[in-house]
């Protein structure tokens, strides 16, 4: 077992690096079924070393005879262990039928399934693998509603039962584990959407395959976190002066809504761009200078009053608190015809939808409803397939678009990024005025769209860790973020 690597796969192109180590490389396919046993009863072993009644779930395929051998070896180490096969016997063949035959020549028991499961300390989850493209129906239905009946920690073998392993995404149920260790290359869907509540603990193990394996098979996507960017931001020069880590404008703030923007440009100026300014409705103005003194605020009615702000300005920050009215349309006008590049959040999101617009130099930042009308599909369909919805995203409107929620992705012409941070104190106002103002505030500092989305999703969810840790989920707010993202982008 190994550091989760930051490449990720789609079940097709584990196939192929599967079928490359078996046929290019001479590794015989029940080799690495019997590695990925062993390395499934290491980690079992590992994380319950108490435990003396282990139940394998298996199913039929590949995945079941992973779990044959993690009985097997069970069993070898003196545990009592028993095997509930859910399917027909006659269909287990190949590898899978030689870690049977294995298993039942070491005196392992199996037996079939009821609508109950033996009681055990730990379950092993070896039904379904990555192969599932339609919803769990019948037998393994009622199999992965029995597993997640009982109270036993479940681990579950490559992928939980019933989760569709490129999309994260369970199809009509699946198997809720405490943790899940993933084989050969990491599949893309146990990093987003509603993955995190069926994973819990991701581990790897790559089985001894050679690195050369890999060299003709492309990532579909990329797993980041904050610390891998530590060379994005080097320590700045003692004659550094403020001109030097750029101006970003805020534009935001309709009537009732001016703390929007005011996040957003503190966000900007904590993450340590030079200048930050605020255009806002004239009402607002006053507030949000008293309420942080060292940002520029303008009262701004017309779209032509931003002419001499953009001028100055080395990125725009266009949405928080924007609203949907005919002054928020025209701020969002006077930015699309310019040539700035721009961070597009929230109501300018909604705008951009009833209008749409394909522009490079930006980074678009939608919430999955966002998404959706920028796409005209629903929620769901979103959810359904968010790394389609991020690749979607960026052919119709270009820059780099950032789908957010569990698993935000970036999406970019570089690579589609999976951030594998943040927690549920995130779900509270303001989050994502602060994740605008932070991107602007990067790219402020020189760094391109794709470096400053990814870097800026990656440090605010670390923020947002760090101040649940503090004080627990519940109640974390937007704000709390502010002193975290500065300690957080000074290494």
């Amino acid at each position: 077992m190994s550091e989760l690597p930051e490449k990720l796969y789609s079940a097709q192109k584990v196939r192929e690096l599967d079928r490359i180590a078996i046929e290019q490389f001479d590794i015989p396919g029940y080799e690495l079924m019997r590695r990925a046993g062993r390395a499934s009863f290491e980690l079992l072993r590992a994380r319950w070393a108490t435990a003396r009644n282990v139940l394998v779930v298996a199913g039929t395929g590949n995945n079941g005879g992973d779990g044959y051998v993690i009985a097997r070896l069970a069993k070898e180490a003196g545990m009592n262990t028993r095997v509930v096969q859910r399917g027909n016997i006659g269909r287990i063949r190949g590898d899978a039928g030689s870690a049977r035959d294995d298993y039942l020549a070491a005196g392992g028991l199996e037996e079939g399934f009821g609508k109950r499961l033996p009681g055990a300390d730990v379950v092993v989850d070896a039904l379904l693998g990555t192969g599932l493209e339609d919803n769990v129906r019948g037998a393994p239905k009622t199999a992965i509603e029995a597993i997640n009946a009982q109270e036993a920690p479940v681990l579950a073998v490559d992928v939980p039962s019933g989760l569709h392993s490129d999309t994260g995404v369970p199809l009509g149920v699946a198997v809720r584990a405490r943790c899940t260790i993933s084989f050969i290359g990491l599949k893309q869907g146990l990093f987003t959407g509603l993955a995190a509540d069926h994973c819990g603990e991701i581990v790897f193990d790559g089985l001894g395959i050679p690195p050369e394996v890999f060299e003709t098979v492309s990532p579909s996507a990329h797993r980041v976190e904050s610390a891998q960017f530590g060379d994005w931001l080097a320590p700045r020069p003692r004659t550094s002066h403020k001109g030097h880590f750029g101006h970003v404008l805020v534009i935001g703030g309709e009537r009732g809504m001016a703390g929007a923007p005011r996040m957003a440009a503190e966000a900007a100026a904590r993450v340590g761009a030079g200048l930050v300014s605020v255009a806002t409705k004239p009402a607002h103005a006053a507030f949000v200078n008293i309420m942080r003194p060292e940002l520029m605020v303008h009262p701004v009615e017309r779209a032509a009053d931003l002419r001499p702000l953009l001028k100055r300005a080395t990125v725009v920050a266009i949405g928080p608190g924007l609203g949907q009215t005919d002054w928020s349309r025209a701020m969002l006008g006077a930015i699309l015809d310019s040539t700035s590049p721009a961070v597009i959040d929230a109501d300018a999101l909604n705008l951009l939808a009833s209008d749409p617009l394909r522009r490079e130099n930006g980074v678009l930042t939608p919430h999955p409803g966002e998404a959706a009308r920028l796409l005209g599909m629903n929620t769901k369909t979103i959810q359904q397939d968010r790394y389609g919805a991020v690749m979607l995203l960026r052919e119709r409107y270009g820059g780099v678009c950032v789908l957010k929620g569990a698993g935000t992705l970036i999406g970019s012409s570089e690579r589609i990024a999976v951030c594998t941070g943040g927690n549920p104190g995130m779900a509270s106002g303001g989050m994502g005025d602060v994740l605008g103002g932070v991107i602007a505030g990067l790219m402020a500092q020189g760094l391109s769209a794709p470096q400053a989305a990814e870097l800026g999703v990656c440090v605010h969810a670390a923020a947002a860790d760090r101040a649940a840790a503090t004080r627990g989920e519940r109640g974390v707010l937007a704000t709390d973020l502010f002193d975290h993202l500065q300690l957080l982008v000074n290494p």
